[in-house]
């Protein structure tokens, strides 16, 4: 009876100190599968101690993914499924939805999160018809380059995470407090850096970096693709190469995934960098966070620029 005592007292004195120095024991890991790199980086940045894996990487069109039995195995197991949505995964995450036979997943239920749905998209399309190319009538889905944005979506999956997941609440709520404090310095920081940036003008594809442009105040003043989602003809270039004789362009910009060949045909014929820019996480060799991306980025534009000074 006395050691009985003893070892309930050990128990309870254990708990104590456990409870005093703020710790308390995690609830079991959350299985998150996301639809690309970036999702999975800030997934990771609220719940580290949950299990992530993302669908995609940087060197993979997010547009176009076989929904592979591997995925569906993930999906299947998931209880949180974070895409960026705006019809960016169409073409796959509905199968992927279906064979899987997750309810918590599917479209409107908690366990399935859209980062579109969190904030405001540019460039939406009411009036969709076959011969405008591949265009998102819900706006453009590469919203993970604008830092602002970025910040409501974190603020918003926090949210989402502790409705599905009470029991670490309280880890959700520091972790994105300690999150948004921090990007918000890299916002100041980044914005100083890149003053140099403001008022160059680019060749591009289409709406991949559209956001980043628009918060730096990059003027895209060409697209790479004459119609979105078709790779450029040399019809296409040859248009691009008379518009460069009519302004000023500083660089042509392509994104990691993206046919290179084109845009470094169109840079050496008009004598400006062809700038290779990380569309996700590891996209280069110095991405390999979401603050190191934005470095990266606004690393190789100024790069570009004062060597086309």
């Amino acid at each position: 009876m006395h050691t009985s005592f003893n070892v309930v007292s050990q128990r309870v004195l254990a708990i104590g100190l456990l409870v005093a120095s703020g710790f308390f024991p995690e609830a079991r890991a959350l299985n998150i599968l996301t639809c690309e790199p970036e999702w999975k980086a800030l997934a990771q940045q609220i719940a580290p101690h949950s299990k992530v894996y993302s669908a995609t990487s940087a060197l993979q069109d997010p547009h176009h993914i076989e929904a592979r039995p591997g995925l569906i195995a993930k999906m299947r197991k998931a209880d949180l499924v974070i895409c960026s949505g705006a019809d960016l995964e169409v073409g796959w995450l509905p199968l992927l939805q279906m064979k899987s036979a997750n309810t918590k997943v599917q479209k409107g239920k908690d366990g399935m999160f859209y980062a579109a749905e969190q904030i405001d998209t540019i460039g939406k399309v009411k009036n969709v018809n076959p011969t405008m190319g591949d265009v998102h009538p819900e706006g453009n889905p590469h919203f993970h380059l604008d830092p602002y944005r970025l910040l409501t979506v974190a603020n918003a999956l926090a949210k989402r995470m502790v409705k599905i997941d009470p029991d670490n609440a309280q880890l959700y709520k520091k972790n994105i407090s300690q999150f948004d404090e921090q990007w918000q310095k890299n916002i100041r920081k980044w914005e100083q850096e890149a003053q140099p940036l403001k008022g160059i003008q680019v060749v591009a594809y289409h709406t991949s970096f559209e956001y980043l442009f628009q918060w730096l105040g990059i003027s895209m003043v060409g697209d790479l693709e004459p119609k979105p989602g078709l790779p450029p003809s040399g019809k296409h270039l040859s248009r691009l190469l008379k518009l460069a004789k009519d302004k000023k362009i500083d660089a042509v910009v392509y994104a990691s995934y993206q046919d290179k060949s084109g845009a470094e045909w169109l840079s050496k014929k008009i004598g400006v960098p062809a700038i290779k820019l990380p569309m996700s996480i590891n996209g280069s060799d110095n991405s390999q966070s979401l603050a190191k991306l934005y470095d990266d980025l606004i690393n190789k534009l100024l790069k570009a620029v004062k060597r086309n000074g």
